[in-house]
């Protein structure tokens, strides 16, 4: 390693540290390779730094590989560096899991008669005018102003050129009739944009027909007004600071505790706080203030979005605060501030740091997480872990499934389901795998692997994540056979676990009261779960496409034209004549009738 630091070139570019088995330790970004590979050591005799943090001390210390790629610029680096930190989850590099886009409102002024919209991405056009973003709440708030303001309720409504149901009941004036010139539309779009800042005004209005709902018994439309008033309310952090000269900022604040940070992200537009946000990072070694606040900045804005604010105010200053404000700037094409507190500010700063402090209360420890770490000899506590399983039924309807398991609870959103063509359980565990390998660059990879399978689903699973580059730990966990059946009797079944060790892939049985085997029974009976119902699905579509097929006239163009329209097959078997009629044709839409009454 040492010939490879002497011969580093004096350009810009990534390095990254690698240990004696060939596993990622560390990704690192530079303006200068050689000068900033040479800042981890000391020469005669060659060793670690002494000014180095205790975590990056460790990492030298276990290095014993180095490779490195030039890029053009120090921008590129940035951006390479923080896209294979997301992509291969180096053991020593923080890890900022936060993969959603924020929605914001837009509006589009060049239109004639515009509406607002929702968007996660830079929509296309000169003036579009941008409201957000938004953590949660955005399609609440919008539902609302739609109801309360008379505007175009549909992008086909113009196209129209004739009054449709919307103008009936007063929720649209007609501007496809000319009943509405653009001078007046134009105040009613003036009024939704004032409604978007102003969230008092919008809760005033649920809050009234909420009440109103409720005193008609009308119970079910009084629980989704509530439902919306909680998504408005919870986006925001209520506070007494005043912002009235704040205008538009967006502010990140960074607290550490222990193994454990908090991001805090708060939005302010026209001295209003419109949204936050907050991600807690769970880090295998004490993490540093100045990473996570590039990696936040970073990976907030590395999707198409829009920049809607005047600055970015973080709470503590930072080693490449300035080569972010370079970055930014280059990216959205004008000059971005980051900015430390001042006098107008601070208050705000101090509101995210007391919340931050708020939400680590709140945060239990897991010691069961540190067990299974030390008994399965994995690198890493298993904050995130992803489990899979398949399911099919004498080779037909071949589906696979991944749930996500973050923070103590499975997060369904990110759950996933998988058709698979492979023919027996190998190739379809292997299909699956490598495809969710596949999108370690869109979807960072887990902490940990749990397959439902033996030594074989094990071995592959560990082929494939070498493969990868990632760093991932990897468990397999086989049900009980009984008849050649698997047992799966709650809490009965006596399932082995596969791990590695230094010896190679080694099994465990563990009581069927041990906590941690039931932890671990508990995640892949979700998995399995979630890939019967999928499979139940996809089977009675199957089903119902043959049997679909088997009415006369009906060919492959007229069922695909009948599920885009009707969006499912149980909504084809209730569809009347009329719409049948219109769809298709007479003589069609009577086969049809005909056939799901003698069924």
């Amino acid at each position: 390693m040492i010939d490879t630091i002497r011969s580093l070139p004096d350009k810009p570019g990534v390095y990254q540290y690698f240990d004696e088995n060939g596993k990622l330790l560390y990704v690192g970004k530079a303006k200068s390779l050689k000068k900033r590979v040479k800042s981890y050591f000391r020469f005669n005799p060659f060793r670690p730094a002494d000014n180095l943090s205790p975590r990056i001390y460790k990492m030298i210390s276990e290095a014993k590989r180095l490779e490195y790629i030039v890029v053009e610029n120090e921008n590129d680096a940035l951006i390479l560096e923080n896209s294979l930190i997301k992509q291969l989850k180096p053991k020593y590099n923080i890890l900022l899991r936060d993969d959603k886009t924020y929605p914001y409102i837009y509006v589009n002024t060049d239109e004639d008669f515009p509406r607002l919209e929702i968007t996660r991405k830079v929509v296309k056009g000169k003036n579009i005018k941008y409201f957000g973003p938004f953590s949660q709440g955005a399609s609440a708030i919008l539902k609302t102003i739609y109801e309360e303001i008379p505007l175009v309720q549909s992008k086909s409504c113009i196209k129209g050129k004739k009054a449709c149901l919307y103008h009936q009941i007063g929720k649209c004036l007609a501007p496809c009739e000319g009943k509405i010139t653009k001078e007046e539309y134009k105040k009613l779009i003036q009024k939704a944009i004032k409604l978007i800042h102003n969230k008092d005004k919008l809760l005033e209005i649920l809050n009234k027909k909420m009440m109103k709902f409720a005193k008609n018994l009308q119970f079910e439309e009084a629980a989704e007004i509530r439902d919306r008033i909680n998504a408005i309310q919870d986006a925001e952090i209520f506070s007494n600071v005043d912002m009235v000269k704040l205008k538009d900022i967006d502010v990140f604040v960074v607290e550490i505790f222990k193994n454990k940070a908090v991001v805090i992200r708060i939005f302010v537009r026209e001295g209003k706080v419109v949204a936050s946000s907050h991600n807690i990072i769970n880090s295998q070694v004490t993490p540093e203030k100045s990473e996570i606040y590039t990696r936040a900045i970073l990976e907030f804005y590395s999707t198409e979005t829009p920049f809607t604010s005047n600055e970015i105010l973080v709470g503590d200053d930072f080693e490449e605060r300035e080569w972010l404000e370079e970055v930014l700037s280059s990216k959205f094409n004008k000059k971005i501030k980051i900015n430390l507190p001042n006098k107008n500010n601070k208050n705000l700063i101090d509101l995210a740091k007391i919340n931050a402090l708020e939400i680590i209360k709140n945060q239990k420890e897991d010691t069961l997480l540190d067990e299974i770490k030390i008994l399965f000899n994995l690198q890493s506590i298993p904050y995130k872990i992803e489990v899979f399983d398949t399911s099919h039924m004498q080779g037909e309807a071949t589906v696979g499934s991944m749930v996500v398991w973050e923070n103590g609870k499975f997060k369904k959103e990110d759950y996933r389901h998988y058709h698979l063509e492979g023919k027996d359980e190998y190739s379809q565990m292997n299909e699956l795998l490598t495809r969710r390998a596949k999108s370690f660059d869109k979807k960072s990879p887990p902490d940990l692997w749990l397959i439902d399978g033996g030594r074989a689903q094990l071995n592959l699973a560990k082929e494939i994540i070498d493969s990868s580059g990632a760093n991932v730990d990897v468990l397999a966990i086989s049900k009980e056979k009984i008849d050649a059946k698997a047992h799966r009797a709650k809490g009965k079944a006596k399932d082995k676990v596969y791990f590695l060790s230094g010896n190679g892939i080694e099994k465990i049985e563990l009581s069927e009261n041990d906590k941690r085997l039931q932890f671990l029974q508990r995640l892949r009976d979700e998995a399995h779960r979630f890939a019967i119902e999928f499979h139940r699905k996809t089977k009675r579509k199957k089903d119902m496409q043959i049997e679909l097929l088997k009415i006369k006239g009906i060919g492959k163009a007229k069922m695909t034209k009948l599920l885009n329209y009707f969006g499912s097959f149980e909504n084809i078997k209730k569809a009347d004549f009329n719409e049948l009629k219109t769809l298709l044709n007479e003589k069609d839409a009577k086969n049809i009738i005909d056939f799901f009454q003698k069924g």
